[in-house]
């Protein structure tokens, strides 16, 4: 009788453990709990480090059977969330109607209270299907100023109650009305307090919304979709939503009463590579004396060094920091060796890391909202911060040259690093998303000081740090 996924985690240490002495990555781990099966390629590794025999392993199904829905459609649903292992959530579709391609993802959740229309067009959320905490959704309908992109990067949405009338000035048009000219589907009426609680527990499965004109759903069809998306680990993104050719960005913050300006003296020329970019990290750079040059992810350093910049930032963006390393390492690296100052922020900042010899990992459930506290462990004090990022920087993979400045009070994961030898610093969190709201916004005078050539331990210390 073979031995239960569970058990054989378990004996494994559990699923971090697991992933290590097997040598895969955790979001394997993950997928083998989904399924309630191990892919025979990962027997070999798994009967050395638990001693179990074939014979508990080869019986095991590789995709569990289909779970059988002999009832109809609920009354009153008209779209479903269906699950990797199995599970059909049920609820009312808004938005764009799904056709034939079902969009596919990792089901992640936020919890911030504002701010849907910017996470929503925030590329780092591509390859995720986002379930809003916060029930009312759509209660300041959208606008054209308030987003990260052009498009939304986001697979779709989960919402507890239906989308909210719009009751805000700055309304343009309504979030259904923008979701559906965006082509982009989601769900109502999910249980979404539930649904927090299985991706806190068992981490971020893959799922598929279904949204039918006809209300007719596949259900074999859609289990089956989910169970063979690959999942982000090892799925480099960036080179999806980049841009296409090298632009200018002189559009500062936004302020009452006359909204964005333009940054017309501008006194430093950064380059920002564009592994997913918001606009909001574009506008914080212009706004303290930046003229932004604006190149694709896939840029070398010559590319970028021929705009003379006396910095280079380096942007956030989707998917694993190890697959975008690729074609990222080799550039950072050579920038590095320059010595001209860097500044990452997310993704940009795993690609630091890993740029400087360290590795990155697959967060169990990721962080993903506007409260994280991290804890700065320069000054030792603590800044409520934005976050979206679902992989991490093993801080103890980083080299001499390389310490760590900021841990997260949830998890003690690392939330940044500055180089000891080199112009070159990072964080893992939002500092132009404001959640504190103005608890990061150093960061970028930061930047600027390390383009003016000041000490950084000098001018950190005389910041009024909030």
């Amino acid at each position: 009788m073979p031995v239960p996924i569970d058990s054989i985690i378990e004996r494994l240490g559990g699923p971090d453990a697991a992933a290590r002495l097997t040598g895969v990555g955790t979001e394997a781990v993950r997928k083998w709990r989904q399924a309630r099966a191990i892919p025979p390629r990962h027997w070999p590794a798994v009967i050395a480090a638990t001693g179990l025999t074939l014979a508990d392993l080869q019986t095991h199904e590789l995709v569990s059977a289909p779970m059988v829905d002999a009832s109809p459609v609920p009354a009153g649903a008209t779209a479903a969330l269906v699950l990797a292992d199995g599970s059909v959530i049920w609820g009312r579709g808004f938005g764009a109607h799904t056709g034939a391609e079902n969009p596919v993802g990792e089901v992640c959740f936020n919890t911030g209270m504002t701010g849907y229309q910017e996470t929503l067009t925030d590329p780092s959320y591509a390859g995720q299907i986002i379930t809003f905490t916060f029930p009312h959704i759509g209660n300041v309908g959208t606008n054209a100023e308030d987003i990260e992109a052009t498009t939304i990067a986001a697979r779709g949405l989960v919402v507890k109650q239906d989308i909210t009338e719009p009751s805000n000035w700055r309304s343009a048009q309504k979030l259904e009305a923008w979701l559906k000219a965006q082509g982009t589907t989601g769900i109502a009426g999910v249980d979404t307090r539930a649904l927090t609680i299985r991706i806190r527990d068992g981490g971020a499965p893959t799922g598929v919304v279904a949204f039918p004109a006809d209300r007719r759903f596949d259900l074999p069809a859609l289990r089956a979709k989910a169970a063979a998306w690959p999942g982000l680990e090892g799925m480099d993104l960036a080179k999806e939503v980049t841009c296409r050719q090298t632009y200018t960005w002189d559009e500062t913050r936004w302020a009452w009463p006359a909204g964005s300006g333009r940054q017309a003296e501008p006194k430093f020329s950064v380059v920002a590579v564009d592994y997913g970019a918001k606009r909001n990290i574009l506008r914080s750079l212009a706004s303290v004396g930046c003229q932004v040059t604006v190149v694709p992810a896939t840029a070398t350093a010559e590319d970028i060094l021929r705009h003379k910049p006396d910095g280079v930032f380096l942007s956030n963006g989707p998917g694993d920091p190890a697959a975008t390393a690729a074609y990222a390492v080799p550039t950072i690296r050579a920038l590095l060796e320059t010595g001209v100052p860097l500044f990452g922020i997310c993704l940009g900042h795993q690609l630091l890391a890993l740029a400087l010899g360290a590795r990155t990992f697959k967060l169990i459930r990721g962080h993903r909202g506007a409260n994280q506290p991290v804890k700065d462990l320069t000054t030792g004090k603590v800044e409520i911060t934005s976050q979206n990022h679902g992989f991490a920087v093993d801080a103890d993979t980083l080299p001499a040259t390389a310490k760590v400045t900021h841990v997260s009070l949830f998890d003690g994961s690392n939330e940044g690093l500055t180089c000891t030898d080199r112009p070159a610093f990072s964080v893992q969190y939002h500092p132009e998303a404001s959640p504190g709201p103005s608890d990061s916004g150093h960061l970028f005078e930061r930047f600027v000081g390390l383009m003016e050539g000041v000490d950084e331990p000098a001018m950190r210390a005389g910041q009024p740090h909030c």
